[in-house]
């Protein structure tokens, strides 16, 4: 399943770049090429991501990766989502450290 972490920053980095390849998306989110296939795979199956063939200067194969409508939408909700996400890491952090320098004032 593409958790909302890595289909958040999946969309950013095609919305700003549609051009950008599997490989560089996977260097980027320092993960597998294989999980960036089946993470794209999966945002084009749900109508998110649209691929687009065009053949580059080296004649070469290669695709655009077009955000739909829906995407765009997706996205804003996965950034909400992703954000909520992180601010409640950032809170439990909190506490957590408060605690710490509380036992070591003990």
């Amino acid at each position: 399943m593409l958790s909302d972490e890595y289909r958040y920053k999946i969309l950013r980095l095609l919305e700003a770049d549609p051009q950008m390849s599997q490989r560089d998306l996977a260097r980027a989110l320092g993960v597998s090429l294989g999980k960036v296939n089946y993470c794209l795979q999966a945002l084009i199956e749900t109508g998110l991501v649209k691929a687009n063939n065009f053949k580059n200067n080296h004649h070469k194969q290669a695709y655009m990766y077009l955000l739909t409508r829906r995407g765009i939408t997706e996205k804003s909700l996965a950034t909400a989502r992703f954000l909520q996400h992180k601010m409640n890491e950032y809170e439990n952090l909190q506490r957590e450290i408060e605690n710490l320098k509380r036992e070591m004032t003990r």
